[in-house]
């Protein structure tokens, strides 16, 4: 009587696969749309309690994210942005990106001022000869000046040093930060694309089952769908590496990048320190240049992170908004969960089919508890009544059954052993007919599993919860590492602009020294030889008057 049962509910049971159909493509647009942010989530800038107090507060859900965007925008001709937060508009990025026009400004201008001062000091070298440069005469101040020179110079490398280090640390915190947004991602899009997977399965096990060898539309439709199924879950999954990977790539690049420049630059200003007492003119100067390169990069750098740094509050806003207000969120264009109601309904429709289809399991088991089969139970419907038809599995007695828990209920009435001949007294089920109802219930159990997950993706849940992991865990700290990064690498900036234009000068005090010495020494040894010649004549001359006055005596 079971077996008969089955074979009638199954094709309310394909009705009810068809309508799971349904639900994937609407949630595969909000999980595919999900993954494309994942290169969003490196960054923060506004306390997530400040920004729902902003959001909650305010009559326009897009109102707070639209004043936080409007920033000039160099490809609209340095107009104003005012298209609110949106990954997809180039215009958006122009604008966030030059959020950190001080660096890069800062930095144009440190480069080209060095090329120009380089070419200055080159036409000045042409046009001067050596015999003027060694006319030049020997700062009397040169080893005072010298002195204070080195002793600033220390005092500037120790703060240099500070600076760094900082730099370093927030850097390698920031990039730990973005690893962890990471990795909720790819969590995140394993889950969704684990939840497909699993109904998928079970769809196709409950399609075999039926038409195994059927060529019919049905059957064609079914493996058309389930083939799309199953090619749409393995996107979400390659987006998800791909997309992670070049994250990961680019969080690696960056990290290593300021790491080395930080590191060769301390090497450079050490070695730079050392260079002036010992005289060593060329290896000073080629270190003067290599420290003003750095510089122009640390000004770059300061400006990305600057950058980062914004484009992180208007994430976190973005996420936060999200979070409380799905339907009107900015984030909506691309995470379509403003259906959701209608997605609603079909899962409503869902709950209610299989709770219809529980409810007569029941009632044929009833009359086989009266008539041949006194040790079944009742199978629990994890559904509500009518209207409603809620999923709520924890209200199930305690003298119930899962319909998966069936077959292991009727084991014990089915003649399993072939090689007997014949079943028993009281084994009424043939052993296909057990196989059958095994695949089946199994099947119909599976689809119960993975009905909460399919709640939380139609329901934007697993999107929902995954932001508020990220805004409770990752915003805050990932700003104040950004902010802390950008501020030291600005003060190591400024510090190495100031290093770098003492050395220039200490470079050209060093030519003038250099020269001078060289002349010095050809004027003294003229001046020893003339006065030894003075003297020498001043003796002959003395020596001559003596002997006439010798001859003069009678």
């Amino acid at each position: 009587m079971v077996i008969e049962m089955g074979a009638r509910k199954l094709n309310q049971q394909l009705v009810l696969f068809c309508l799971f159909l349904t639900i994937f493509g609407c949630a595969f647009k909000e999980v595919k749309a999900h993954t494309t942010t994942l290169h969003l989530r490196k960054f923060s800038h506004t306390p997530p309690d400040r920004i729902s107090e902003e959001v909650e507060n305010s009559s326009a859900s897009g109102s707070v994210l639209s004043a936080r965007t409007e920033r000039i925008d160099p490809l609209d001709n340095f107009r104003k942005y005012n298209g609110g937060y949106n990954i997809t508009d180039k215009h958006y990025w122009s604008s966030t990106i030059f959020t950190g026009k001080y660096g890069y400004i800062i930095a144009a201008l440190w480069l080209v001022g060095g090329v120009v001062f380089a070419g200055f000091r080159l036409v000045v070298a042409l046009c001067v000869t050596v015999k003027e440069r060694r006319e030049r005469k020997r700062l009397s101040c040169f080893a005072q000046c010298d002195f204070w020179l080195i002793t600033v110079s220390i005092f500037l490398t120790f703060l240099v040093i500070v600076a760094s280090t900082v730099a370093l640390v927030g850097s390698s915190r920031f990039h730990s930060r973005a690893e962890s947004i990471k990795k909720t991602i790819v969590e995140t899009a394993e889950e969704a694309s684990d939840t497909i997977y699993n109904a998928t399965e079970t769809l196709t096990t409950m399609q075999n089952l039926t038409w195994p060898n059927s060529g019919s539309e049905r059957s064609y439709n079914l493996n058309s769908t389930v083939g799309s199924l199953n090619e749409e879950a393995a996107n979400i999954q390659q987006k998800a590496e791909r997309s992670m990977h070049l994250v990961n790539k680019g969080i690696q690049i960056l990290e290593v990048v300021t790491a080395v420049t930080v590191a060769l630059n301390l090497i450079a200003v050490l070695a730079l320190i050392a260079a002036r007492p010992l005289r060593l003119h060329r290896a000073f100067f080629s270190l003067t240049v290599v420290c003003w390169l750095l510089t122009f990069l640390f000004w770059v750098y300061f400006g990305l992170y600057f950058f980062l740094d914004k484009f992180s509050g208007d994430t976190c806003a973005a996420l936060d908004e999200y979070r409380l207000n799905p339907q009107n969120s900015t984030l909506s264009s691309i995470l379509p969960c403003n259906e959701r109601l209608s997605d609603d309904t079909i899962l409503h429709d869902a709950g209610a089919e299989i709770h219809d289809i529980i409810d007569k399991v029941n009632e044929n088991i009833s009359q086989a508890k009266s008539a041949y089969l006194p040790g079944l139970q009742y199978v629990c419907n994890p559904f509500s009544g009518p209207p409603e038809y809620h999923y709520q599995p924890e209200n199930c007695s305690s003298d119930t059954i899962k319909i998966g828990d069936i077959p292991q209920i009727l084991k014990r009435y089915a003649c399993l052993d072939s090689t007997a001949g014949s079943c028993t007294q009281g084994e009424t089920i043939s052993a296909s007919d057990y196989n059958t109802i095994l695949i089946y219930t199994t099947s119909v159990q599976n689809i119960l599993d993975v009905f909460p997950a399919m709640e939380r993706l139609v329901d934007c849940q697993l999107v929902e919860d995954a932001f508020s992991e990220i805004l409770a865990d990752q915003c805050m700290p990932l700003k104040k590492y950004a902010h802390m990064t950008w501020a030291a690498l600005a003060t190591l900036s400024t510090l190495m602009v100031v290093i770098v234009v003492m050395s220039t000068a200490g470079a050209l005090h060093g030519i003038k020294s250099h020269f001078s010495d060289r002349s010095v020494k050809p004027n003294s040894e003229s001046a020893e030889a003339s006065e030894a010649e003075t003297i020498e004549t001043h003796s002959t001359a003395k020596l001559r008057f003596e002997v006439n006055r010798a001859e003069e005596v009678p």
